[in-house]
């Protein structure tokens, strides 16, 4: 569905996790783990397709077992506690940073790896995990606008359309904390990843003068409700219902705003501790295959990192749909959404004084 948050949630229990023992979470003590006949993987629902499991399973005699998880918080306190029996999760990129400060993802041996050179070059070496030290980027992703034009009246452009009044009780913003920062700060002009106080502020002050126009927050039925004109415009996440919404209706389009919107990608990480690296590494070297990457868009209808899979869409219209893979030339000043750190206290500050007004 990727409706799901991409971006630090309000509830972020940040002293809840330090305070949790960063103990490894496999099954036991990592012994180069060869012969297994099993792997067990925790991961975003909906994001590893069966023909992946399946294929996988076929060519290895491994048994996969895979667990679903609804938010990076919920998968980075279950390795925290311990003894979780994963050998692969699939974090966004800001939990990537996170699982690595509590030392409960283990760094990649790049030698080890076939195909890493398959992946497309903005997930190489990015920011948010230097040189894919811990991550192998799976499945891509953006942050944008969703409208309808036979509503709006007019091409969408950028943020500054959801603070038009024109509009006033059908824009949506996704009920997400960090998500509805981004709309905020880069219409000010600034960036989505800050971490300074002012900057958050002047962003907060920008929602609250926005409040009145919505129709309310949502991160759930938002593209049906674009779709059906009862909202003309909605921050949006690309993916599976977005791009089913713009499959469905010639006058619903998904735009990454002018002013920037921001990039999420999820990868795939070896538990630190897993006695399982063997069929971990075989997990790596199998989805780096273009062949079976192109299965993440072909179906799951999202995007895939592997830059030779592209070519291997048997539905090229899903290649050219903006919410699945966005054209390159408008990810020009999109922002991977990194940890925040301390300033996520900032965050939440605006956003219960925001959700108060």
């Amino acid at each position: 569905m990727n409706t799901r948050h991409r971006a630090v949630g309000a509830v972020l229990a940040v002293g809840v996790l330090s305070a949790l023992t960063a103990c490894a979470s496999g099954a036991g003590t990592d012994s180069a783990g060869g012969g297994s006949s099993s792997l067990s993987i925790y991961a975003w629902a909906g994001e590893i397709p069966d023909s992946v499991i399946s294929g996988f399973e076929k060519e290895t005699g491994i048994t996969v077992t895979v667990d679903t998880f609804d938010s990076n918080e919920t998968m980075i306190s279950k390795l925290a506690a311990g003894n979780s029996g994963y050998d692969i999760v699939e974090p966004s990129q800001y939990a990537v940073q996170l699982l690595v400060d509590r030392n409960l993802v283990a760094q990649i041996d790049k030698s080890k790896l076939e195909g890493f050179d398959n992946l497309a070059e903005k997930f190489v070496d990015p920011s948010f995990d230097p040189d894919n030290a811990h991550a192998i980027p799976w499945a891509w992703g953006t942050t944008g606008i969703l409208y309808n034009q036979a509503c709006t009246g007019k091409e969408i452009t950028g943020w500054a359309d959801m603070w038009d009044p024109t509009y006033s009780g059908k824009i949506y913003m996704l009920d997400n904390m960090l998500s509805a920062y981004i709309a905020g700060l880069q219409v000010e002009g600034l960036s989505a990843t800050t971490t300074s106080q002012d900057d958050i502020e002047k962003a907060t002050q920008k929602l609250i003068e926005q409040k009145p126009l919505l129709a309310g927050y949502n991160s759930q039925n938002y593209a049906d409700l674009v779709g059906s004109g009862d909202a003309c415009i909605a921050e949006a996440y690309s993916g599976t219902t977005a791009a089913k919404a713009v499959m469905a209706n010639s006058d619903v389009h998904y735009i990454i705003p002018e002013e920037g919107g921001t990039l999420w990608t999820d990868s795939f990480s070896v538990v630190e501790g897993t006695s399982n690296t063997d069929a971990a590494y075989k997990w790596l070297n199998y989805t780096l295959r273009p062949e079976v990457a192109v299965l993440l868009t072909d179906d799951a209808s999202l995007a895939s990192t592997n830059a030779g899979a592209l070519e291997l869409v048997k539905d090229q219209s899903l290649v050219s749909n903006p919410a699945i893979y966005a054209p390159a030339d408008s990810l020009t000043k999109s922002e991977f959404i990194v940890d925040p750190g301390a300033a996520l206290s900032y965050f939440q500050d605006g956003w219960t004084r925001l959700r108060a007004s």
